[in-house]
C-alpha cells in the first residue's frame, strides 16, 4: 500500500501548465489508435466437428450385424469429438494433422473395443472390424478436413489478412516482400512501422501516429510482424496498443532460425506473441475483490470509526481525503483516503509531491502514514469497481501526463484496473522510488497475470503491513 505521494522529487521533471491524461492505447512513443475494435474472430470449428462426425458415423457402419446399434455409434462419436486434434498453425493443412488424427481415431476405436468386451463380451470386437473401422474414419475425416482447408486456404487468397510489419526498415522490406511473394500464407503486409526511414524501396514507411490509424481503419490491419528481437523491448507499449486494438502479434525469426517453431510464415519461422490484450478470469478478479473488500470492511468498521473519530479531535473537521486519480483506461475516479496532510489549495492538491515525513503533521497522522492505515477507505472503491485490490497503483492526472511521455511503459499501466497493492509495492517500491522500475513491474504484473498472482500479493502485503515502514 501507499500513501498520497508514489512519485519521487519532482526537481529534475520538466513543469506543465495544465493537467493532461495521455490518451487512451497511445504508446511512449507517441502513436495513437483507434477506439478498441473487436478482436479478428478465429475460424469457425464447425465445418471441422461436423467433418469428424460424419466421419466416426461413416466409420460405425463398420459395426456389423447386431453390433451395429445406435448407442456404440453415439459413444464412437463422443470419444472421437473428445480426442479431436488441437492444431493452431495461421493456415492448417490436411497432411499436417493426418497423424493426430489417424491417433486419436485409433484410440477412439480402441477405446469402443474395450467398452464393448467389458458390456458384453460376447459381442466384442474383432481385430477386422477393429481395422475395417479405422480405416473407414480415417479415410472419411481426412477427406472431410481436406476439403474445409482447401475452402479455407481460398478465401484467404480471396481477402488476405492485412498486416503491419514492425522493426529495422531494411529487414522489415525483405520480409513484407518475401512474404508477399507467397501468397498461400494469406497474410498481405500494407506497410513498414520504424521511427525513422532509411529510403528503402518497397512498402511506405509509417512514421507518425496519424500514418499508422489511418493504416489500421483504411487497410482493417489484423496482424502485426515484429522481424526483429529488440522490438519487444522497444515497442512494447506500441505491441500492447496494437494488440488492445485488436491485432494478432507475431514474432518472426529473419535471419538465422533462433528457436524451434512449428510456425511457418513464408519459410519463416515465427510464434505468437501474448501481448496480455485481453485475459481471462476478470469475474474471478472481481469476485475476489467484492469478497475481500466487503469482507474486510465489515471487520475493521470499528477500527474505521476510531481513526476518524481520534482524525476529527486531533486534526479537525475534513477527515476524509477525496482526491482524482486515473483508472482503468484512463478513465478518473475519486479516491478515498483518511487525511493526514492539508494542501494550500486544489492546484497543489493535484500537483505537489507530498512526502510522508512532513514536519507539520500531527503525529497521529504520521501514524497513519506508517502503518498504511489511511489507506482501508480505498476498500470501498475496490467494492464499488473503481479499483481493484492487486494491479498498479493509481496516480493524479497531472503526473499520469507527465509519466506517460516521460517513461517508457507508463501509459500501459492502464489497460487493467487500478489496485490497492501491487507487484511493485510488495518488491519495495513505494514512496519516493523509481517510476520507470514501477512501470517496469507493473507490466509484468499485467502480462502474466493470474488469480494465485493476486493472491501471493495479498498474504505478502499482508505479511508487510506486520513491519510497516512508512510511505
Amino acid at each position: 500500500m501507499t500513501a498520497e505521494s508514489t512519485v519521487p522529487s519532482p526537481g529534475s521533471q520538466p513543469g506543465y501548465s495544465s493537467v493532461s491524461v495521455i490518451p487512451r492505447r497511445e504508446s511512449a512513443t507517441g502513436f495513437r489508435f483507434p477506439v478498441r475494435r473487436p478482436a479478428a474472430r478465429p475460424a469457425s470449428p464447425l465445418p471441422l466437428l461436423l467433418t469428424d462426425g460424419l466421419a466416426a458415423l461413416a466409420g460405425a457402419l463398420a459395426l456389423s450385424g447386431a453390433q451395429r446399434r445406435p448407442l456404440l455409434a453415439a459413444l464412437l462419436v463422443a470419444a472421437t469429438m473428445l480426442l479431436r486434434p488441437q492444431v493452431a498453425r495461421p493456415v492448417a493443412g490436411v497432411l499436417d494433422e493426418v497423424p493426430a488424427v489417424c491417433g486419436r481415431i485409433a484410440v477412439g476405436w480402441l477405446v469402443l473395443a474395450a467398452v464393448v468386451g467389458a458390456w458384453n463380451p460376447a459381442h466384442a470386437l474383432s481385430a477386422r472390424t477393429l481395422l475395417v473401422g479405422c480405416a473407414v474414419q480415417a479415410v472419411a475425416g481426412c477427406a472431410g478436413r481436406a476439403v474445409v482447408h482447401l475452402l479455407r486456404r481460398r478465401a484467404l487468397l480471396r481477402r488476405p489478412r492485412a498486416a503491419l510489419v514492425i522493426g529495422p526498415v531494411t529487414t522489415a522490406q525483405r520480409v513484407a516482400a518475401a512474404v508477399l511473394r507467397h501468397p498461400r500464407c494469406g497474410v498481405r503486409p500494407v506497410g513498414i512501422v520504424a521511427e525513422n526511414p532509411d529510403g528503402a524501396d518497397g512498402l511506405p514507411v509509417l512514421t507518425s501516429g496519424q500514418e499508422v490509424q489511418r493504416a489500421l481503419i483504411q487497410n482493417g490491419v489484423r496482424e502485426v510482424l515484429c522481424v526483429h528481437p529488440a522490438v519487444r523491448s522497444v515497442q512494447g507499449p506500441l505491441l500492447r496498443a496494437l494488440a488492445e486494438s485488436g491485432c494478432t502479434v507475431w514474432e518472426i525469426d529473419a535471419d538465422t532460425p533462433s528457436y524451434a517453431s512449428r510456425e511457418q510464415l513464408a519459410g519463416f519461422s515465427c510464434r505468437r506473441l501474448d501481448m496480455g490484450g485481453r485475459r481471462r478470469g476478470s469475474l474471478g478478479k472481481r469476485l475476489l475483490d467484492v469478497a475481500v473488500s466487503g469482507t474486510l470492511l465489515l471487520l475493521v468498521s470499528p477500527l474505521l470509526l476510531l481513526c476518524a473519530t481520534v482524525l476529527r479531535l486531533t486534526d479537525g473537521p475534513g477527515v476524509v481525503f477525496r482526491q482524482e486519480r486515473i483508472g482503468k483506461d484512463g478513465r478518473p475516479f475519486t479516491l478515498l483516503k483518511f487525511r493526514t496532510h492539508r494542501p494550500v489549495d486544489e492546484h497543489e492538491a493535484a500537483t505537489r509531491w507530498s512526502v510522508a515525513g512532513e514536519r507539520e503533521m500531527s503525529r497521529f497522522c504520521r501514524f497513519l502514514r506508517q502503518t498504511s492505515l489511511d489507506e482501508l477507505l480505498q476498500l470501498w472503491n475496490v467494492l464499488c469497481g473503481d479499483m481493484s485490490l492487486v494491479g498498479p497503483r493509481p496516480e493524479r492526472p497531472f503526473f499520469v501526463g507527465e509519466f506517460s511521455q516521460s517513461y517508457p511503459g507508463y501509459a500501459a499501466r492502464h489497460r487493467m484496473q487500478t489496485g490497492i497493492t501491487g507487484l511493485a509495492q510488495v518488491h519495495g517500491l513505494r514512496g519516493d522510488t523509481s517510476i520507470e522500475d514501477r512501470a517496469r513491474f507493473d507490466n509484468a504484473y499485467i502480462d502474466n497475470w493470474s488469480l494465485w498472482q493476486d493472491v501471493c500479493i495479498l498474504l505478502r502485503t499482508a505479511a508487510a503491513l506486520v513491519r510497516p515502514t512508512g510511505s
